[in-house]
């Protein structure tokens, strides 16, 4: 699955349109730009990282190896 969808479900989840979350995060953006990321999937950590802050919720980014060791 990727982050676009998953940017998609925590805005359902929060009840949140893409305008709202425009409107959120800092430093402000639009809702075309956002749109064109989520279209594209071409979201940078940075991105996530302002998404969940605009959302009240936390992200993480790993790398998780078979031994269960986390990069």
């Amino acid at each position: 699955m990727g982050m676009a969808i998953k940017v998609k479900m925590l805005l359902a989840a929060k009840e949140m349109t893409i305008s709202d979350l425009a409107d959120k995060i800092e430093p402000k953006t639009t809702r075309q730009n956002i749109t064109a990321k989520l279209k594209r999937n071409n979201l940078t950590e940075k991105d996530l990282n302002d998404i969940a802050k605009a959302c009240g919720v936390s992200f993480e980014g790993n790398f998780i190896l078979e031994d269960g060791k986390r990069i």
